[in-house]
Parts: C-alpha cells; sequence; structure tokens
C-alpha cells in the first residue's frame, strides 16, 4: 500500500466535510459552512471551491496506479 501524502490527506478531509456538509444540506436544510462563516460570503466560495477541487483531485487519486 502506498503511503500517502499530505496533499492526499488534505483532499481527503475536505471531501468528507463537503459530503458532511451536503448530507446536513440534504437531511435538515443546514448548511455548516454557511453557519461557521456567516455572511462572508468570499470565504464560504473559497471554501466550496476547495471541496471541488479535493473531490476532482481525489478521482485522480483513486484511478492512480
Amino acid at each position: 500500500m502506498e503511503k500517502k501524502s499530505v496533499i492526499d490527506w488534505i483532499a481527503l478531509i475536505l471531501v468528507i466535510i463537503g459530503g458532511l456538509n451536503w448530507g446536513l444540506v440534504g437531511l435538515f436544510k443546514f448548511d455548516l459552512v454557511a453557519t461557521i462563516f456567516g455572511s462572508i460570503a468570499i470565504v464560504q466560495k473559497i471554501v466550496y471551491i476547495l471541496v471541488g477541487i479535493a473531490a476532482i483531485y481525489m478521482i485522480y487519486y483513486a484511478t492512480k496506479k
């Protein structure tokens, strides 16, 4: 088994956070990211972009040999 790099771990954590946030939105209409960062829309947008990039990276990670 290959050792995970720091980037691998960061991407994994961001994808888990994103998945949990979407689960909360779907079940309870509760957006954890919006709750944490309040009205700071640019920070929310950055978090969502980072989660999306992490998801793309995890697709690469899952398919690399």
